[in-house]
């Protein structure tokens, strides 16, 4: 039986419940395909999912290997497979299956994408949930469309640095919040109207959005409904808007839950490939120190992503092996002279 390392919880609760240990490789079984991971991010929902506060992930899905995104080369295909073969550099997103803290992930061959070239895996690991998630926001559900205006609050984090390229590249005005030096970070990234939430109110600059991108919530996202445009659209990651107020504005709001799609992660691809999107990681940490990459996500304020370089601890492990087994030789060698 091979085995692997992998990032689990038995149980809810805080820092203390992520374990590493080791557990069986998973089989690719029809339509799967089996993944060597070579770099997974670190994403809020991976907090939620520890805590037990997200809802699709309850306590008969334990014990439950967190990360939802990665980097990483084909290993093995199950049957029905005929797109990918061993070998293939991919990334993905893997729903909520089985996360990516592992060294090895399986996940539908749908919604895998062959990763971008001019990128490395660090780079590319980053991409996944926080690109789909901004992706599906402004166009699944917000139905951005060119010359409209879009409110991106919380622009210069994971989600929102994408969702702000993305806007900007459809041909939308675009206005965001952000603070700190992500005011100018956001900035750089090509939006229009970049708002200091600490020095300004957003209702003082933006006015009749077609849409606004909620990645905050709770007041803000309160606050939101008087920038709205009749028939625009309040769209979020986090609590789902007030249909009420949504029927005073005659506008359309929604929560809602990135998907996998390996298409548009193709899409994402060419664009991060032709230059058009930038991907902004401001921290990686080896396999061993997880909870380390995960205890800084939870203090906020991240400019960008966090990523865990899977695939180098790998390799010191089988160093460290290869550096036991030659002392022990050595020290057997000695002995028998």
């Amino acid at each position: 039986m091979s085995t692997m390392l992998a990032y689990r919880i038995h149980r809810f609760g805080g820092p203390e419940v992520l374990q590493s240990e080791k557990i069986e490789v998973p089989e690719p079984g029809s339509t799967k395909v089996l993944v060597r991971v070579q770099t997974a991010s670190v994403n809020p929902v991976d907090i939620k999912t520890r805590a037990g506060e997200y809802p699709l992930i309850r306590e008969d899905r334990l014990p439950y290997t967190l990360g939802r995104d990665f980097a990483g080369v084909v290993e093995r295909v199950g049957t029905g497979v005929g797109e990918w073969t061993r070998g293939d550099e991919v990334y993905g997103f893997v729903g909520q299956g089985q996360g990516a803290y592992a060294e090895f992930v399986v996940v539908d061959a749908q919604a895998l994408a062959r990763r971008p070239t001019t990128a490395d895996a660090v780079t590319v690991g980053a991409v996944p949930l926080a690109a789909l998630t901004a992706w599906q926001g402004l166009f699944d559900h917000g139905g951005l469309e060119a010359g409209q205006r879009v409110l991106i609050h919380a622009g210069a984090g994971g989600v929102g640095h994408f969702a702000v390229q993305f806007a900007q590249r459809k041909g939308a005005e675009v206005f965001v919040t952000a603070s700190g030096d992500g005011v100018e970070f956001v900035r750089s990234l090509g939006a229009d109207h970049v708002i200091d939430y600490h020095a300004q109110r957003f209702e003082e600059v933006a006015r009749d959005m077609d849409l606004v991108f909620d990645l905050v919530g709770g007041d803000t996202q309160r606050r939101s409904w008087a920038v709205v445009s009749p028939g625009g659209a309040l769209i979020s990651t986090l609590n789902e808007p007030s249909q009420t107020e949504a029927a005073s504005h005659g506008a359309h709001a929604g929560r809602y839950t990135a998907r996998p799609d390996g298409t548009q992660l193709g899409r994402i691809a060419s664009l991060i490939d032709e230059d058009e999107v930038r991907v902004e990681v401001v921290a990686t940490y080896p396999f061993d120190e997880t909870a380390d990459a995960l205890a800084r996500l939870a203090k906020g304020h991240v400019r960008g992503k966090i990523v865990v370089e899977v695939s180098e601890m790998l390799g010191r492990s089988q160093s460290q092996s290869q550096s036991q087994s030659q002392s022990q030789s050595q020290s057997q060698s000695q002995s028998q002279e």
